[in-house]
């Protein structure tokens, strides 16, 4: 920074858990580190997506920039690699509490199957909890954050070596971006291999491919930008253009999971509601399937704006699916109340209901091996529907009594010995 010498500098003590956290990132082994370049494009694709849903009602903030974007600078003679965005940032505020604390509940659950899984395994379980920014020091050494919150004047910096502490201090204007979030990974020696356009490139279009923001990719700083993701929301397609490669991608983005989707429902429903409907069950249990207070499994959309992911879309018996809905018959300024109590969402729940279940019939039918492994995952919590929907109770129980039944063996008893 030209002007640091004239900013103060704070200096912070990361909180116990996100130093532990830390701790596993950087001594862990993995068998896949590309995940960290994923989830850093994920968190910028949502800070894109909530700055359109903020210029719903304050179009100023897009100021002349309305076009949301990620771009990724590579720099192999400094060894570096940029991921930016021009979504909503953040404020100083925002970064002591976005990047110094974990404001997650099962974070220690977390923690404790990362230092309990085999080598490769802990990869799988970053995105399930959020903590998908500190992924970055699986491969830097050090991170820089400049930030600037859409309308402010004020830009703010925050660096990191990943060993328990970290600063925040005023950037300088000049040096950060006009909005949004620029974060510079200073890459590990044996991370050398991410500054290479072709291996970045194969790593978007394999992971990130269904990110609804352009992403543009920078080969040397200087140099013209190449659009290598081109924004459009995978579920505007329609399903003779998604591969099913791409469809277990876009399940792994939504679902923070790593595993394959045993069923995807796909539809676009028409008549006196219009909404599109992308919904995956796991191949396994997802981690927070008994968490009340997890959110996320169900996102929203308004035409292509996330508007929430805390809407009722799906009974609770059917909390183990993941997905989202995008819908235009309802305003883009409605507000989550509304949204609760709103007739067209009572009608969009009981279609996207109806149609996950009737996929789950077809399983049934079509490949008992696959419906007994998903029985075996998520028959226990189906069965709740058994006693909460009382319009679907003869659907649930059909369900229930056709499902594969264990077989229990008797317990074996210690012998006898008579006594003498």
């Amino acid at each position: 920074m030209s002007n640091a010498a004239e900013k103060p500098v704070e200096n912070h003590v990361f909180e116990a858990d996100v130093a532990r956290l830390l701790h596993l990132m950087v001594h862990s082994v993995y068998s896949d580190k590309d995940v960290f370049l994923r989830e850093l494009i994920s968190n910028a694709a949502d800070a894109c997506e909530k700055l359109r849903y903020e210029a719903i009602s304050a179009p100023e903030l897009l100021a002349d920039d309305p076009t949301p974007r990620i771009t990724l600078t590579l720099n192999a003679d400094s060894n570096t690699l940029i991921v930016e965005d021009n979504g909503i940032g953040m404020s100083r505020d925002d970064m002591v509490e976005a990047l110094g604390t974990i404001a997650r509940s099962g974070t220690r659950a977390f923690m404790e199957r990362v230092e309990a899984a085999k080598a490769g395994e802990g990869a799988q379980l970053i995105g399930q909890f959020g903590v998908g920014f500190y992924s970055a020091f699986m491969v830097a050494d050090k991170v820089d954050v400049v930030s600037r919150h859409a309308g402010s004047a004020h830009a703010w910096l925050w660096s990191s070596d990943g060993k328990g502490s970290y600063t925040v201090s005023e950037a300088d204007l000049t040096e950060a971006p006009a909005r949004g979030t620029r974060i510079t990974l200073h890459l590990m020696d044996d991370a050398k291999s991410y500054t290479s356009k072709w291996s970045v490139q194969k790593i978007v279009k394999d992971q990130s491919g269904h990110v609804p923001v352009p992403i543009d990719l920078i080969e040397k700083p200087g140099e013209e930008a190449e659009r290598i993701g081109d924004g459009t929301a995978l579920w505007t397609k329609s399903r003779s253009e998604i591969t099913k490669e791409e469809y277990a991608d876009f399940y792994r983005g939504v679902s923070g999971q790593y595993d394959e989707p045993a069923l995807t429902v796909h539809f676009r429903a028409e008549g006196r509601h219009e909404y599109t409907g992308l919904a995956f069950v796991p191949e396994s249990k997802p981690i927070d399937m008994f968490d009340p207070s997890a959110k996320g499994r169900m996102k929203l959309y308004v035409k292509r704006v996330f508007i929430t992911d805390d809407a009722e879309l799906l009974p609770r018996y059917l909390r183990f699916v993941r997905g989202l809905v995008d819908t235009s018959d309802l305003p883009l300024n409605v507000s989550r109340e509304m949204i609760q109590e709103s007739p067209i969402l009572a009608a969009i729940r009981k279609g996207l209901t109806s149609r996950v279940l009737s996929a789950i019939e077809k399983l049934q039918d079509s490949d008992k091996d696959a419906f007994a492994k998903l029985w075996d995952a998520f028959g226990a919590v189906l069965k709740e529907g058994i006693y909460d929907d009382f319009e679907r109770r003869e659907q649930l129980i059909a369900l229930s009594a056709s499902a594969p039944r264990r077989l229990t063996r008797p317990p074996v008893r210690s012998p006898t010995t008579s006594r003498t």
